[in-house]
């Protein structure tokens, strides 16, 4: 189990790299989205809480 786990995130981490070799103006458009979601999920949380607070 824990050879597949590290053949699976080596391929990962290869497709990352050759993502941002070939396509950098890409890589880069998923990163600014990724990091899209995680803002607008931390500000989900934030409500969240503000409103259980009230």
């Amino acid at each position: 189990m824990a050879t597949a786990r590290k053949v699976i995130l080596y391929a990962i981490v290869v497709f990352i790299l050759y993502t941002i070799i070939t396509s950098p103006a890409r890589a880069a458009d998923l990163v600014q989205v990724g990091f899209e979601g995680i803002s607008s999920a931390a500000q989900g949380v934030g409500q969240f809480f503000t409103q259980l607070i009230q």
